[in-house]
């Protein structure tokens, strides 16, 4: 099952080097492994340990090897062509993957070329979580979105609760739900898109600043993590990197959400219970 997610990963590095002056988007590459967008970028760097970006890197650098080695095109013009500004970042870049100078290399005169297989990054090491696949039912969300680290989604949970208690919505909310639209490894820390808050019976009234997020139900991958949210990112590796692989699913094209059974004000770190939810086709 996991060799579908290998062709899946091997599709894209055949595709970006075959497209080094094309669309190199995470959109597009997402289209080429057919993995939702949401989902395609958390797969890549949970099943390689690099991300998009370092793998567009790695292939444009292999490349501009090879062309180091045809002919004496001047250095400077290789490097532009690969997107590098000037010969100091390339060489820099090219001696990190490399070990040497792009001159000594192209004065060595000759490469073992990879084939594609085998410039396949492994993650090796996975932590083991429960992990089980849901019937999870539908969610109202009424929500505050937050842009920025998600580390501070505390400040947009803080405020929906405020928004709640001052409408008298309390006694009528579910379970305390984020919905985490960027993989952290790939978007900005500022850049970052989610939305906190509550879920809400049908006919409760959402106004603003609160937003309405509809999160349907259905077939959902579900892992049960205990502990700090700062080891939250160990848990969604595992669940990219190794059991969606080897389960044989495919994720839908939707956000996956964080259901927290409980919260930071009255219970310790290490007790801390978060449900990461995937929805799977």
């Amino acid at each position: 099952m996991a060799q579908d997610y290998d062709h899946r990963l091997l599709r894209v590095l055949t595709y970006i080097e075959a497209n080094l002056e094309g669309d190199l988007s995470l959109d597009q590459l997402a289209e080429v492994a057919a993995l939702s967008r949401f989902h395609f970028h958390r797969v890549f760097r949970a099943m390689t340990g690099e991300t998009v970006a370092q793998a567009v890197r790695r292939v444009r650098l292999r490349a501009a090897a090879a062309e180091l080695l045809r002919g004496g095109e001047p250095i400077e013009a290789i490097a532009a062509r690969h997107g590098y500004p000037n010969l100091s970042s390339f060489s820099r870049a090219f001696r990190d993957q490399n070990g040497m100078s792009p001159g000594a290399f192209r004065e060595r005169g000759f490469v073992t070329p990879q084939p594609l297989s085998e410039t396949l990054p492994r993650q090796k090491e996975f932590t083991m979580y429960d992990i089980d696949i849901r019937d999870m039912p539908a969610h109202r969300l009424a929500a505050i979105a937050h842009l920025g680290d998600y580390m501070k989604v505390n400040q947009a949970f803080g405020k929906a609760g405020a928004v709640f208690g001052a409408r008298g919505m309390m006694q009528q909310a579910g379970p305390m739900i984020g919905v985490y639209l960027d993989d952290p490894s790939s978007v900005p820390l500022d850049a970052l898109r989610s939305y906190a808050g509550m879920s809400v019976p049908e006919g409760a009234l959402i106004e603003e600043p609160l937003e309405e997020i509809a999160l349907v139900g259905g077939k959902y991958a579900v892992l049960r993590y205990v502990g700090p949210y700062e080891g939250l990112s160990n848990a969604y590796a595992t669940l990219f990197g190794s059991w969606l692989p080897q389960s044989g699913e495919v994720p839908r094209d939707a956000p996956p959400y964080e259901l927290y059974e409980n919260t930071p004000m009255d219970t310790a770190p290490e007790d801390l219970v978060t449900l990461i939810c995937v929805p799977l086709q």
